[in-house]
């Protein structure tokens, strides 16, 4: 649950293991997703959207995810948060 100042709810942890292997993957995937929206916004030198990199609370969330998801055997490509994720051709 967010809060009004924007951050996650400091109540009690989110139960991951509650959470379908989908779930799971499409929450997993909303972390690259507003990572990568907010270092596009970047790159055009504006204000970030999601604060990923600013907010410590999104690589918790993505962490917990992973520990989640490895524990049920799941295949996933790990989110890369380094500052320099998009300026490589591959």
């Amino acid at each position: 649950m967010s809060q009004p100042g924007g951050g996650f709810s400091q109540g009690r942890p989110m139960n991951y293991p509650a959470f379908t292997n989908d779930s799971l993957k499409m929450m997993y995937e909303a972390v690259r997703g507003a990572l990568a929206a907010d270092d596009a916004l970047k790159f055009q030198d504006l204000e970030s959207r999601f604060r990923v990199r600013e907010t410590p609370e999104w690589k918790k969330h993505a962490a917990d995810l992973e520990a989640e998801m490895l524990k049920r055997g799941m295949m996933f490509e790990v989110v890369d948060w380094s500052e320099d994720q998009g300026s490589f051709a591959l």
